[in-house]
């Protein structure tokens, strides 16, 4: 009897390791995937329209309320890089499950989590504000009081809280990289990539304050934006492979219970 309800245990968590492997393995493309295409459309429909890096003939300036021409193209990539921010919390899930199996690790995989969802929550609410409120509100002419909240102002509240929201991923990053190993050759690049792009992430912000102070404006947005997007397009790539052959593992291992039973 208890042999029996061992092999019942085993073959749970044999299913629910599986299950966790499907999940990051579809999670890991997903993110990428939403990643590049957020990257992509920002790049060839929302050129800088104010701030220090309009090269146009006309940039827009205070109080930035003549943008309804420009609703909707230039916040369609805000469509999937909302869907990115909710999407890498599910991939930070994923991570810390595997990272469950070893202690030492698991507390960094938790810690990530932790940041991964404080990520999100600034950065969903951030977009869902621009696409429920500003897109409707400026093509309304509802523009009193707007300005502070428009993406074209480039020290409002849309590029504090993109900041404050790809600063927190980019620390997730770290503790990310510290819940996998080393002895894996795939770990370790999943590794390097994740803290790398961490230090990138934390840096440029110490960096570009020093160097602009007060007048930073959007510039360590632009650059954490790049770096996230990249981080999470190349770690997605590198998860899937990584959840891939996880999956293959513990199908090995089932079968293996399945003879010996």
């Amino acid at each position: 009897m208890s042999q029996l309800r061992s092999n019942q245990v085993t073959d749970a968590e044999t299913t629910n390791s599986a299950r966790q492997s499907v999940l990051g393995f579809w999670t890991s493309i997903s993110t990428a995937v939403a990643a590049a295409v957020a990257l992509v459309i920002a790049v060839t429909t929302a050129p800088p329209r104010s701030g220090p890096f309009c090269m146009l003939d006309s940039c827009i300036t205070y109080p930035y309320t003549d943008a309804a021409v420009f609703v909707p193209n230039d916040y369609l990539w805000m469509y999937p890089a909302f869907l990115m921010s909710l999407l890498f919390v599910v991939l930070v899930v994923c991570i810390h499950h595997y990272a469950s199996a070893s202690a030492d690790r698991r507390v960094f995989s938790q810690v990530a989590l932790s940041f991964a969802v404080i990520s999100a929550a600034v950065l969903a609410t951030n977009y869902f504000i621009q696409l429920a409120v500003m897109q409707p509100s400026l093509l309304k002419g509802e523009v009193e009081g707007l300005s502070l909240l428009s993406q074209y102002n480039p020290h409002g509240v849309f590029i504090a809280l993109e900041e404050v929201g790809h600063l927190m991923m980019g620390v997730s990053f770290l503790f990310v990289a510290l819940a996998f190993g080393r002895r894996e050759r795939l770990e370790w690049i999943i590794r390097l990539v994740f803290g790398a792009s961490s230090v990138l992430a934390v840096g440029s912000l110490i960096v570009l304050a020093l160097l602009y102070g007060s007048d930073l404006e959007y510039r360590y947005e632009v650059a954490v934006i790049v770096i996230d997007w990249i981080a999470l397009i190349v770690s997605g790539a590198l998860l899937s492979v990584f959840f891939k052959r996880a999956g293959r593992v513990i199908s090995k291992k089932a079968n293996r219970i399945g003879g010996i039973s």
